[in-house]
């Protein structure tokens, strides 16, 4: 009390101004926490550091504390892992049977190369995309050696798909080209296989899944001129002079076929020109194939006892159709998709083993195929009453595509008619001011109604 009296009467020193607070004293209730201490593990082998430990010359190592993060087998169990071990089994499988069934396919693919390309070769100058099978195989080899490579290297066959192998043929008389189709299971693809599989027994629009090949032969027909490619004159020359030599490669216009009786309704259901013949059995043919034709003339040229002999070797497991056509297989809904194309048609079924000595049934029937060609040009050659009658049915399919064309053509015209006239009358109405423009709506409206009184009427 006595200080408080000395400093109002007598003036007092100052007292000493407090210090500005700073940032770190928000922080000041933790600056007395301890730091946490690392906790190391105990084992014998090492300790923890002291400060004792280094000299002034080692640097203090990083040092992790203990944490159960680090030991994945102290917080997991073999429970956790049920869903990937049913998981990854199954993708594995799926693996080995896509590889497995790529490869099967392959050697499928070269064992059919192997037995009918040498046939190939003798029949036409180039065969493939590259070097031929004698050059891939070697001597004593069999196609089970050729490795699967790719078209680049110059494999005979090309993958199209896993479950498709294609060749080509060109280079031979009477013969444009030839296409050959090697269609496989989807071995690589186990689920849907069996997916195919099950439908097929429940439903008729889906095709069970089978292994075939396919081949074609595309006809000449007299247009060698016009097909086989020229690079300069003195080549166009070269080719007029070869060709004059050579004798026609046309023949009459015909659909022909020995078909197995299980295919000829998928037949007449999936190919136009096959609808247009008539089946008929024949004596010399085994009981399970029979004659699609649309004249007997033609059957009686065509059908001869090679033929004959080679069809019942392949036999009724390997044998699907042999077809001799000049109509597309869709039905033409133009007149220019109703343009003629000759060409020859073989369909086999494939046998299940991968070996080349497995073709030796179908073999002489595929040879007897590549040389029909020539017995075309010197046989289908037929009286003008038979190519009178197979004209005819021509004519009329192209007389109806030619009526609905004409039908298409009218309304188009109809519907541009229209068109123009909409267009003239919107540019004078643009012209006329709203009381003639009201006065034209009216009498186009009077028009309208007087044309209905008119039709209720002839309807009554």
């Amino acid at each position: 009390m006595g200080d408080f009296i000395r400093g109002l009467l007598f003036g007092g020193s100052k007292p000493a101004p407090s210090p500005a607070p700073s940032a770190e004293d928000d922080f000041a209730d933790f600056a007395s926490a301890p730091s946490p201490s690392p906790i190391y593990s105990s084992d014998s082998s090492s300790s923890a550091p002291t400060a004792a430990s280094f000299d002034d010359h080692s640097t203090l190592p990083t040092l992790i504390p203990y944490t159960k993060w680090y030991r994945v087998w102290e917080r997991t169990s073999p429970s956790d892992f049920k869903a990937e071990a049913f998981i990854i089994p199954f993708i594995v499988l799926l693996a080995a049977l896509h590889i497995w069934g790529r490869r099967k396919n392959k050697r499928k693919a070269n064992a059919w190369a192997a037995a009918h390309c040498p046939a190939l070769e003798r029949e036409f100058a180039s065969v493939g995309y590259g070097k031929s099978v004698k050059q891939q195989l070697g001597r004593g080899s069999t196609s089970e050696d050729v490795p699967g490579k790719e078209d680049e290297e110059g494999m005979t066959l090309k993958e199209k798909t896993a479950q498709e192998y294609t060749t080509y043929a060109s280079g031979r008389q009477n013969v444009a080209f030839a296409e050959v189709k090697v269609k496989l299971l989807k071995r690589y693809n186990p689920m849907s296989l069996a997916a195919e599989t099950a439908l097929s027994f429940f439903f008729e629009s889906f095709k069970p899944p089978r292994e075939g090949v396919e081949i074609t032969l595309h006809a000449f027909d007299g247009k060698e001129k016009d097909l086989v490619p020229v690079k300069s004159k003195a080549e166009l020359d070269a080719k007029e002079s070869r060709f004059k030599g050579l004798q026609n490669s046309g023949y009459d216009a015909f659909v022909w076929a020995v078909v197995h009786k299980e295919q000829m309704k998928r037949l007449r259901d999936e190919r136009y020109d096959v609808s247009l013949t008539a089946t008929k059995d024949h004596k010399s043919l085994p009981v399970w194939a029979s004659i699609m034709s649309e004249s007997a003339e033609v059957t009686e040229a065509l059908l001869t006892k090679e033929l004959v002999d080679a069809v019942e070797k392949a036999g009724e497991e390997a044998f699907e159709y042999l077809i001799v056509t000049d109509q597309p297989v869709d039905k033409p809904m133009k007149l220019n998709e109703a343009a003629p194309h000759k060409r020859l048609i073989l369909s086999l079924r494939l046998p299940s083993s991968t070996s080349s000595s497995a073709y030796t049934s179908t073999l002489p029937l595929f040879e007897y195929f590549l040389r029909l060609p020539d017995l075309l040009v010197s046989a289908a050659h037929f009286r003008p009453e038979v190519t009178r009658k197979i004209r005819t049915t021509r004519e009329e399919e192209t007389k109806k595509l030619k009526k609905a064309d004409e039908g298409e053509k009218a309304e188009e015209r109809r519907l541009e008619a229209e068109k123009r006239k909409k267009e003239m009358r919107d540019t004078r109405l643009k012209g006329l001011s709203a009381e003639e423009q009201r006065k034209f709506l009216e009498k186009e409206r009077e028009k309208g109604q007087k044309k209905q009184e008119k039709k209720m009427s002839r309807k009554a």
